[in-house]
């Protein structure tokens, strides 16, 4: 992916972080509570079997919508 869809990606990945603070279901692994952003990330690599940054630009599209879906 290169670096401009990186920095969208990545905007999106944190707006729908910011929209999931508090939200996520508590988890005995996480006394503290939970990552959303880390969470976004999570569902990205099941989905896509990569990182975000490792997504291919001619998929951008599809991630993109995939992070709107979340």
């Amino acid at each position: 992916m290169n670096p401009q869809n990186k920095k969208i990606v990545w905007s999106l990945i944190q707006k729908k972080g910011d929209f999931l603070k508090g939200k996520l279901k508590p988890h005995p692994h996480h006394p503290m509570g939970r990552n959303p952003y880390a969470h976004i990330c999570s569902l990205i690599k099941d989905k896509f079997n990569c990182s975000y940054k490792d997504v291919p630009n001619d998929s951008v599209d599809k991630l993109k919508r995939f992070i709107l879906e979340i």
